[in-house]
């Protein structure tokens, strides 16, 4: 089994674990020119962003050709999902296969202008995330089958969305504070390589708006306009260093 995966502070990346399998960032191999894939079952986990997979997962799946006997998709999301299952499925008609079982499992919104962190921790155990997690397996191994379905609303959501959303893009975006040690952790954990380091911290015009960068910066010294307040978030299940190593580039 292959499992590509796309995580920024580690929830997507903590579900793919529990799968298992051979785990593979998206981030590593989105530019590469061989996209064509194959194994006895395939799947894709990913965080859903603004209610649609996320722009990196997009060209992804615009790219990739799966050839498996079983392919799956899992999103992880915090508030609303709305239609970005159902957006998924298409882009992989469009690719000329279908998924056989897709899925989804609340874990934590951690869109800092949005959501407080501390809210959203004490919001975990009410959603049983490990129970859930350990259905979507049982699901997998026995290879059921499960296509996604939503109300046209949530697919008006995700369309409008998935259109009209830009990530935060640009460095007057993003507020770095005097604790910064240029230590270059927001870079290495960036999964668009968007961030340079120098005498100064440098964002560049192709952020996926992951907020990585934020949460997992040691010093807590990277800020967003209008966040609710300066709590971070990282799965623990997840370390800074697997992060790394998914996203560096």
């Amino acid at each position: 089994m292959t499992v590509f995966y796309y995580t920024a502070t580690g929830n997507s990346l903590s579900v793919a674990k529990k799968i298992g399998g051979s785990l593979i960032s998206i981030p590593q191999i989105i530019n590469a020119e061989n996209q064509h894939y194959k194994d006895d079952v395939i799947g894709i986990v990913f965080p859903i962003y603004w209610w649609a997979p996320p722009i990196m997962v997009r060209r992804f799946m615009e790219k990739a050709k799966f050839d498996a006997d079983y392919i799956f998709a899992i999103g992880t999301y915090g508030s609303i999902s709305a239609g970005a299952m159902v957006s998924l499925y298409s882009y992989a008609k469009k690719n000329g296969y279908c998924f056989d079982y897709i899925n989804q499992i609340c874990m934590l919104d951690n869109y800092l202008p949005v959501f407080d962190m501390i809210a959203q921790e004490k919001k975990l155990p009410k959603r049983r995330i490990p129970e859930n997690i350990a259905k979507i397996v049982a699901d997998i191994k026995s290879q059921r089958h499960v296509k996604p379905v939503a109300f046209p609303w949530k697919l008006i959501m995700t369309s409008v969305m998935g259109k009209r959303f830009r990530p935060n893009n640009n460095a007057k975006d993003y507020i770095i504070d005097e604790k910064c040690n240029k230590c270059g952790i927001c870079s290495k954990v960036c999964p668009a390589a968007n961030i340079e380091i120098t005498d100064i911290v440098n964002f560049n015009n192709q952020c996926e708006g992951c907020l990585a960068c934020l949460h997992l910066c040691p010093q807590n010294a990277t800020h967003i306009k209008n966040e609710k307040n300066e709590r971070r978030w990282r799965n623990p299940d997840v370390t800074v260093d697997d992060i790394i190593e998914a996203n560096e580039q």
